[in-house]
C-alpha cells in the first residue's frame, strides 16, 4: 500500500472514530447524571428525578388502587404523602427492582396508633410484578399497587442508576 493509501485509510478511521464518539458521548453523559431529589406528583401521575431545579427525567407512574389522600393505615391502598428518604435498594423483590421509601415516619406511626391501627410499610418505587413486565403497556394505565409507586421495568433501570440510597423523596397530592 502506498503512503497516500495509508493516509486515506487513517483519515477514514479517524472520521469513523469521531462519529462514534459524537454518537456515544451523549449516552455516557446521560448515564452519569445523578438525581439529588425525587418528586412525585400524584395528581399528574408523574415521578420526576431532579438535580437542583433541573428535571433530569420524568416518568408516568401508577399508585395504589385508592390513590387520593395520604396513607393512613395498612391495607388502605394509598400512597403516602410528605417528605421521606429512599433508604435502600432491593433487587430480590417480588417486583422488578425496588427502592424502599422510609414510610412510616414518626408522625405516620403516631397518627395510625391514634386510630388503633398499623400504619403499614414496605412502600417502594418498583417495576412490574416479576415475569409480567410485558404487561406494562396495560398495567401502567391504571392504579394497581397496594400503595407503592410503579413504573415500567426499563424506567426502573433508569431510576435505579440515577438515584442513590438516602436520596430525599417528596410525594405530593
Amino acid at each position: 500500500m502506498t503512503q497516500s493509501g495509508r493516509s486515506q485509510k487513517r483519515e477514514i478511521l479517524n472520521r469513523v472514530a469521531a462519529i462514534l464518539l459524537l454518537i456515544l458521548l451523549p449516552t455516557v453523559a446521560i448515564s452519569e447524571e445523578v438525581a439529588d431529589k425525587v418528586l412525585v406528583d400524584k395528581s399528574d401521575e408523574k415521578l420526576y428525578l431532579l438535580s437542583g431545579t433541573t428535571v433530569l427525567a420524568e416518568y408516568k407512574v401508577s399508585f395504589g388502587a385508592n390513590p387520593r389522600g395520604h396513607k393512613q393505615i395498612e391495607g388502605d391502598e394509598r400512597t403516602p404523602e410528605g417528605e421521606y428518604v429512599l433508604d435502600h435498594k432491593k433487587e430480590d423483590s417480588a417486583f422488578y427492582r425496588a427502592i424502599h421509601i422510609s414510610y412510616p415516619n414518626d408522625e405516620d406511626k403516631k397518627a395510625a396508633a391514634a386510630r388503633g391501627k398499623d400504619p403499614g410499610g414496605a412502600i417502594m418505587i418498583h417495576g412490574q410484578k416479576n415475569w409480567l413486565g410485558w404487561l406494562s403497556p396495560i398495567t401502567q394505565r391504571f392504579n394497581w399497587t397496594d400503595g407503592c409507586i410503579a413504573v415500567t421495568n426499563g424506567e426502573m433501570d433508569e431510576i435505579w442508576e440515577m438515584v442513590s440510597v438516602n436520596t430525599p423523596i417528596e410525594i405530593r397530592e
